[in-house]
């Protein structure tokens, strides 16, 4: 399915925010709260433009979807909202660790989070939408002037205070979430999911699966299948994925694609190097649906383009209607 380029369109008014209002929602989002992952995180400066929030939309800004970067090591969970999201991408980061990009189009939960800090892999991978909201908390500070050039409308913090607050069951910086309608005016719908996915029909073939685990080096992802709910059920580090409402997250659709990870120029405080998932290009993956595993190839020509999966015969291969999980294992 081949998609429209995303084009950048006129800055949106909005009044800048207070000094007090940016200092108490910055906790935590600094160099010294994200250091395990984002080395030196910082928040955009008051001189960027505000995602349009209800009061401050025009015309043009709706349709824009909604990406949020979310907490995902051990004291983040269990996470918000994750259940609502219409695709949930999981990439490596920092130390071997794993982070999730929650793409939010047919509908928008009341909060979502814990909310953490972009990658540069992220602006390659959200190139696909036409001009996404993305909701972070924060970018290493030579990212930063990156993202301000990137098709997509930031939206941290400092200028969306009245969109976040700080939890109370979980300690900085894995405390704070966001809520959507306080950003966008409602959700765009299915149409700005220009991802290239097609749904439908299973193809012959496959392989019978009950279980499937994907291995970071310092995470891993299991799903497993359920008959009765005919969804894949989601267990990360060997604890099953529920939401803080004590929902189970289950997908009906898993995509295990395989991509090149290379070395970014960008490091965290301890000198890690922030890989970069290059979602650009072509290769493998193993597509999880109905209990079957599938063998397909996968496309994305350009970063403005969707990501086509066909069978090894060329077919199309189609997804399974419900919430889809992408995890970039390493090729």
């Amino acid at each position: 399915m081949r998609r429209k380029v995303p084009t950048r369109r006129g800055a949106m008014a909005a009044a800048l925010l207070t000094v007090a209002a940016m200092g108490s929602l910055a906790t935590g989002c600094g160099s010294g709260g994200d250091a395990s992952a984002d080395g030196g995180a910082r928040t955009p400066g008051q001189s960027r433009t505000p995602a349009p929030g209800p009061g401050h939309a025009s015309a043009d800004s709706v349709g824009s979807l909604l990406a949020v970067k979310i907490d995902n090591v051990g004291p983040a969970r269990p996470q918000t909202g994750l259940d609502a999201a219409d695709i949930v991408y999981a990439e490596q980061v920092e130390g071997g660790l794993s982070r999730l990009m929650a793409i939010y189009a047919t509908r928008f939960p009341k909060a979502i989070g814990p909310v953490r800090s972009a990658r540069e892999s992220d602006l390659e991978l959200l190139r696909q939408f036409d001009e996404p909201t993305l909701a972070f908390s924060g970018a290493q500070h030579k990212l930063l002037s990156v993202i301000d050039k990137a098709p997509l409308r930031p939206a941290p913090p400092e200028q969306n205070a009245a969109a976040y607050y700080r939890g109370t069951a979980k300690p900085a910086p894995h405390n704070l979430y966001v809520r959507p309608a306080r950003l966008l005016r409602s959700a765009p719908g299915a149409a700005a999911l220009t991802t290239g996915f097609r749904f439908g029909a299973a193809p012959a073939g496959g392989s019978p699966l009950t279980s499937r685990t994907v291995r970071f080096p310092a995470a891993r992802f299991t799903f497993s299948w359920s008959a009765s709910a005919h969804r894949w059920l989601v267990s990360m580090d060997g604890t099953p994925t529920v939401t803080t409402d004590g929902k189970r997250v289950a997908p009906a659709t898993v995509v295990v694609q395989y991509v090149k990870l290379v070395k970014s120029k960008y490091h965290d405080v301890l000198g890690n190097n922030t890989p970069f998932t290059q979602t650009v290009g072509s290769g493998t993956a193993k597509v999880l649906r109905d209990g079957r595993v599938f063998d397909a190839e996968w496309k994305r020509p350009a970063a403005t383009d969707g990501t086509e999966f066909t069978t090894n015969d060329g077919a199309p291969m189609n997804f399974a209607s419900g919430q889809v999980w992408v995890v970039f294992a390493q090729a």
